[in-house]
């Protein structure tokens, strides 16, 4: 196994999906037909706990963004939970569960173990892809403009700038004055890479530019690009680039399948991945301008 594939499979986290058409009861009942255990009620956001077999806490939560759904919420996970996470996903579907425009999908990277340098390698990549990034998760323009906002522009230059050493620096960087007990419900949490949970008790990376889903495959293609991401900023020494992409519809496609092969998203394994990536994205994903003529 690769280096970079290696990272993506030691990496922990956690996923949050927000369901409409669906009740707190009839989404714990469908995860545990699929995880087993029992059900315990009562809690933080009226949850209803699916406790399984191996002690860990799959929840379905009230949301006040959601009209008469709930929330997903996963426990901590590992690689090999991806195809109980995408049996959940089905069992809700089939359960009734609907994601119009109001909902979305949230990735959670654990963090704790990564430096202020491997974050700012995070976000230098993160910012150089990030229009591409959108338009292939086909990331809906409400949520850009309230609930996923872009990378802040003054917070990239201040990380650029001073390249924290320090947890604390990094906090500065990431608030703009040092905040050492950041409310939960801060305004910084609302962009597509939020750093905001570095600082709390979860010390995780998030990333918010999912759009709600009902498709396995694509809430399993959120959750691995992610990982993907973190870590190619684990392993790499530095991160190039200060401004980000500018996006070119002409060559979009080609230029999003050379950046998943960098992140080492290559062969068999991730070949459902790229096409779910790659299927919103004009342009040809072999050539760069095109199909030659002659060919």
């Amino acid at each position: 196994m690769n280096q970079k594939l290696e990272t993506i499979k030691s990496l922990h986290f956690g996923i949050e999906n927000e369901f409409e058409n669906i009740t707190r009861q009839r989404m714990a009942d469908a995860i545990l037909s699929v995880v087993g255990g029992t059900i315990r009620y009562g809690g933080p956001h009226s949850a209803v706990t699916v406790v399984a077999p191996d002690g860990r806490e799959w929840k379905a939560i009230s949301d006040a963004s959601l009209n008469t759904g709930a929330e997903f919420v996963t426990p901590i996970l590992g690689w090999d939970d991806l195809p109980t996470y995408q049996e959940c996903i089905r069992a809700i579907r089939h359960a009734g569960a609907k994601t119009p425009e109001t909902t979305s999908q949230h990735v959670h990277v654990g963090a704790a173990d990564l430096t202020p340098q491997q974050i700012t390698n995070l976000v230098r990549n993160f910012y150089k892809q990030e229009v591409l990034i959108h338009k292939a998760f086909g990331t809906l323009e409400n949520r850009l403009n309230r609930y996923t906002r872009p990378c802040d522009r003054a917070f990239v230059a201040r990380i650029l700038d001073r390249r924290p050493k320090t947890m604390r620096e990094l906090n500065e960087a990431w608030f703009g004055r040092y905040t050492p007990n950041p409310v939960h419900y801060n305004n910084e949490r609302y962009h597509s890479l939020n750093l905001s949970p570095l600082f709390e008790d979860k010390r995780t990376v998030e990333f918010r530019f999912g759009n709600g889903t009902t498709h396995a495959g694509e809430a399993r293609t959120m959750a691995v690009f992610c990982l993907a991401m973190v870590a190619k900023a684990k392993l790499a020494k530095a991160a190039s680039g200060r401004n980000p992409r500018e996006y070119n519809e002409t060559t979009a496609r080609f230029d999003f399948r050379v950046a998943l092969l960098h992140l080492g998203l290559i062969g068999d394994e991730f070949k459902t991945v790229r096409q779910h990536l790659l299927k919103r994205l004009p342009g040809s994903a072999a050539w760069r301008n095109g199909r030659p003529e002659n060919r």
